[in-house]
């Protein structure tokens, strides 16, 4: 059954404003400058005192509504005028990703590793366009299928390079002529992935890979990750895998994890930190991961430190590559003295090693700290609550003032009254308000699963209600919520056993909520939305954003800059949520015809001033 709130709505199809409402506007527009001017000379009559807490008060509602007013008149402005659809970019943007071009960086001075970096203040005057996918792109399989078979069309590695590639055929197979299929057996894990997590498990005391969860361990970042094959692994186990690798022009690690529908984010923190908080997994492993960890004094050693909690733990396998002669069993001798010499710095200790795999786990003991050698790595003076976002990497140990600091053996699964307390005295969340945010997305997202079916853009003025069919728990399997706030979409999804994972969004100009997302166990990132996200072309399934679009306030981008990031990141047939105050949704309708998405308006008839539009991005075929 479907809730009130489903029942009651009303779409609105075709509906546009008439070009009298234009002239009429314009006519009140001009009215209130005439108004509004002539008081501001002349005689001035005095005025009683007003509490300055009430004028800012005042000032605040005026200029929401001047906003919402603009975003309306624009709306009109728009439709009367006409909407011209966008063109399709060039071949060459297929799977290009901005602020990664390493020929432009290279330009501007950056070197030593910095070139691979993200660069986005080297962007401009970038064309307005909607990336077109290959010519060969099929639309993904269905979770759990898309696991394990992709379209080899869909990721940008032809024929030859799969074939020439000796580690890469070790690790994949082709079938036929037009898919991949991914094995367990990874080439850089000798034994297999099922045998490898085993063995990880018991190096940390379990039976059983299944007994991470008992130790603490559900959120791991595993850095350049292959081809997911470890994180497919762990989703089989209700273990959140993030994966994270730099830009790659061809044969991506992020863009094959995330077309089999693993999460993954480019990443590269040779020169900047990760976007993420303190604290943010319990384990981070490094198979192969070509990062020498003594260089620069240590320096991505202590942003895994940084990003890792409590008692948690780092994985290296294979720090080296094979030893081939005298000289490179020297250098993995000596890298691996440097290496324990860092982590006793770092308060980690070597808790397991066998063969080529290394487990350290750091102290649980924030006084640990204070017992170490003079000159040790020093601790950071930074605030509790000071967020990370592209910040330069620093030597400097990070969290030892935290409240956060919580060992991950002594975590919950959820949060406790106690972190929420800490929560609310960084971010403004209340336990009453959280509650009540949970409730609203729990009713939220039925409705909004009811929606995504195409029979949402039939020409009904309105749904037939139970007689619909539901769309399959598997429909979408990569989503993204631009705006997560507390992260109540993720958790209502996982309660109604979507079989989706969520990137949880936080957007710069927002409240600081990127720790508590991350407490409760999702993955999350901070971004600055007038600025492309860090993942290739075509990698999510659905995007949400609620009440972003009347925050987009900025001279560096506007609304349709936004849609057409929006275009390049969804997949063909994907789908749009967007929920905001109605001015900012009638501009969003009229941009949505430039961006070609099918989009209908839907109105809540809760008596306020939310809409909701929903979209659907069609398959461009050429």
């Amino acid at each position: 059954m479907r809730s009130s709130w489903f029942n009651k709505l009303f779409i609105k199809i075709g509906s546009r404003q008439p070009v009298s409402r234009l002239i009429l506007c314009l006519i009140i527009l001009l009215a209130l400058i005439a108004i509004f001017g002539s008081s501001s000379v002349g005689i001035i009559d005095p005025a009683p005192h007003v509490p300055a807490s009430l004028i800012y008060t005042n000032y605040r509602r005026i200029k929401e509504q001047a906003a919402v007013d603009y975003l309306e008149l624009r709306s009109v402005l728009v439709s009367a005028a006409g909407n011209r659809e966008l063109n399709l970019c060039s071949k060459e943007s297929e799977n290009f990703v901005p602020c990664y071009n390493v020929s432009v960086n290279l330009l501007a001075g950056f070197k030593e590793g910095e070139e691979f970096d993200r660069h986005c203040e080297l962007l401009v005057g970038t064309e307005k366009c909607l990336v077109r996918p290959p010519k060969e792109y099929k639309i993904p399989l269905q979770w759990p299928a898309s696991r394990d078979i992709i379209w080899s069309g869909n990721v940008k590695i032809t024929k030859g390079q799969f074939l020439s590639s000796g580690s890469m055929t070790k690790r994949l197979m082709l079938l036929e002529e037009n898919q991949i299929a991914f094995r367990s057996e990874d080439g850089l894990i000798y034994d297999g992935v099922k045998d490898y997590s085993r063995q990880l498990a018991e190096l940390i005391g379990l039976g059983s890979d299944t007994e991470f969860p008992q130790a603490g361990v559900r959120t791991i970042l595993d850095i350049n990750c292959g081809f997911g094959s470890l994180g497919a692994h762990f989703s089989s186990l209700n273990l959140m895998a993030m994966c994270v690798s730099g830009y790659e022009v061809t044969g991506s690690q992020v863009q094959l994890a995330l077309e089999r529908g693993l999460p993954a984010v480019i990443g590269n923190f040779v020169a900047k930190q990760l976007p993420n908080p303190l604290f943010s997994y319990d384990m981070v492993h490094c198979a192969q991961c070509d990062i020498i960890w003594d260089e620069k004094d240590g320096m991505s050693l202590i942003e895994v430190d940084r990003v890792l909690r409590p008692g948690g733990y780092f994985v290296l396998t294979s720090p080296t590559s094979r030893p081939q002669g005298s000289s490179s069993l020297e250098k993995k001798r000596n890298m691996l003295t440097t290496m324990g010499d860092l982590t006793q710095q770092l308060c980690w200790i070597l808790l397991a090693q066998q063969d080529e795999t290394f487990i350290w786990q750091k102290t649980a003991d924030v006084h640990c700290y204070a017992s170490r050698k003079k000159h040790a790595i020093p601790l950071c003076k930074e605030d509790d609550n000071d967020q990370s976002y592209y910040r330069p990497l620093v030597r400097c140990i990070s969290g030892t003032s935290s409240k956060r600091w919580i060992a991950i053996q002594n975590r919950t699964l959820e949060l406790s009254s106690d972190e929420l307390n800490i929560h609310g005295k960084y971010s403004g969340v209340e336990p009453e308000e959280f509650s009540e945010d949970l409730q609203f997305w729990r009713s939220a997202t039925n409705d909004y699963w009811s929606l995504l079916t195409p029979l949402i853009f039939s020409d009904h003025p309105k749904r037939p209600g139970d007689e619909d069919p539901l769309p399959p728990f598997n429909m979408i399997r990569n989503v993204m919520d631009m705006n997560a706030n507390y992260g109540g979409l993720n958790k209502a999804l996982m309660e109604e056993k979507k079989a989706v994972w969520v990137m949880n969004v936080v957007p710069t100009g927002a409240s600081n909520t990127l720790p508590l997302i991350i407490d409760r166990g999702f993955p999350g990132v901070k971004h600055d939305w007038c600025e492309p996200f860090p993942t290739y072309p075509r990698t999510y399934d659905l995007l949400h954003a609620n009440g972003l679009l009347s925050h987009l306030s900025s001279e560096r981008c506007t609304m349709i800059d936004l849609f057409l990031e929006m275009d390049r990141i969804l997949r063909p047939e994907g789908w749009i949520i967007l929920t905001d105050k109605l001015g900012a949704i009638e501009m969003a309708r009229s941009l949505a015809s430039q961006v070609r998405w099918e989009a209908r308006l839907i109105d809540l008839q809760n008596g306020s001033d939310q809409r909701l539009l929903v979209c659907q991005k069609p398959f461009l075929k050429k």
